[in-house]
């Protein structure tokens, strides 16, 4: 066993060693493999930090009441009369005045102009009230002051002011046949909600005629257990008949949609590279086998078993194909970990995030380069191993 090591040992280093004689269809391979692991991590970055943006902004003991059958807020009506109905439910926390702490929000989308590309997009408005603030954790009014009750005043989370012109504190806006100032700044622990505009829930209300009309209820519960209580309550009064979720829950599903169809965008783009990475990576292998061909038949006449050739020929292939992977990884972290972009969620509005690498996604693109380079190198070694001493004497 020793001995089969040392042999190994022995052909890995004589692989090596030649590199430089086949400089540049080694980088080739090292650049394809680190262009596939660069893409790939890109994507996965990307599904990484949306996921982290929405559904790290819901709460276990946050109730969202939704239409039945809705999948999102903006697909969802709820009247007056059934919030009402929902501020008397079992399991809905009070606050120190005794009023139940329950938010009916309006949920509408307008025009903005994304400063990296000049296009419009939609961004939320959303009509609140101050307790619907209360509702969310980490809120902080950065720059400015929160909007004063019955004024057409907004406010404006920080990611959607970092990624949409015209959205500065003291500038005016225009939706509709209204204009609104914005008269503050607010930061949300880097929540989806960061990527909103809000505005007192009435004024909305008139000014988009929707008065007495509700899209989703938010209700603090006494215990995340409570969630069940309400739900049953929704369920059995035929006044009522709303969805009933958790916030944390109904992010998580809105966040998944989103992820799943990122990753079904790149490991497929990544794969596809993969494949010519491995052409790269096969042309190269069997460019060294052929290029020390000499060499191998002299070790096996003078003892070397085709296991040494073997092993040490797919060593190589993998030593090159991690080269590449780290590579890739380097890249893309250079490049796109931290990246703030947007885009389409479920509610057909823009969501700011952030790329975000993290180790379990460097680990998926290295064993994808590692994949490439086994492949890769597995036939060329076969082909090494099997190379009869007489015709690679002859070779020479």
């Amino acid at each position: 066993m020793r001995s089969m090591l040392l042999q190994i040992l022995a052909v890995t280093a004589i692989n090596l060693r030649s590199l430089p004689q086949r400089l540049w269809l080694s980088l080739s391979t090292v650049t394809a493999v680190g262009l596939v692991v660069m893409v790939l991590l890109s994507f996965l970055a990307m599904a990484n930090g949306f996921q982290k943006t929405v559904a790290g902004s819901g709460a276990d003991d946050i109730a969202v009441v939704l239409r039945g059958g809705s999948q999102s807020e903006i697909n969802s009506v709820v009247m007056r009369p059934k919030v009402r109905l929902i501020e008397d439910g079992p399991g809905i926390a009070r606050g120190p005045d005794g009023k139940p702490e329950v938010s009916g929000e309006l949920y509408l989308t307008v025009d903005g102009i994304k400063r990296s590309t000049g296009t419009r997009a939609n961004v939320p408005l959303r009509g609140i009230t101050a307790q619907g603030a209360a509702l969310r954790r980490g809120i902080d009014v950065i720059e400015g002051r929160m909007f004063n009750p019955g004024t057409d005043e907004i406010v404006v989370g920080k990611a959607l002011r970092s990624e949409f012109k015209g959205f500065d504190l003291g500038q005016t806006v225009k939706f509709g046949a209204s204009r609104w100032t914005i008269v503050g700044i607010f930061s949300a622990e880097g929540s989806v909600f960061e990527s909103e505009m809000w505005g007192d829930l009435p004024v909305v209300q008139s000014l988009f005629k929707r008065d007495n009309t509700f899209q989703t209820v938010r209700a603090r519960l006494t215990s995340p257990a409570e969630l069940a209580t309400l739900k049953a309550y929704s369920d059995n009064d035929p006044r009522i008949k709303l969805d009933v979720i958790s916030e944390a829950e109904y992010f998580a599903k809105q966040a998944s949609r989103t992820t799943d169809l990122i990753q079904k965008l790149g490991w497929p783009l990544a794969i596809a590279m993969a494949f010519g990475a491995l052409a790269g990576a096969l042309n190269t292998m069997y460019s060294s086998v052929a290029a020390r061909i000499t060499e191998i038949a002299t070790l096996r006449a003078i003892g070397f078993g085709g296991v040494s050739a073997f092993v040490g020929t797919l060593i190589e292939s993998l030593l090159l194909a991690a080269v590449g992977g780290v590579v890739g990884v380097i890249a893309a972290y250079l490049v796109f970990d931290g990246f703030t972009s947007s885009t389409l969620s479920a509610n057909f509005t823009q969501v700011v995030f952030s790329f975000q690498l993290s180790p379990r996604l460097v680990a998926q693109g290295v064993t994808l380069a590692l994949a490439v380079g086994l492949v890769g190198g597995l036939f060329p070694a076969l082909s090494a191993a099997r190379t009869p001493i007489v015709a690679g004497l002859h070779g020479s």
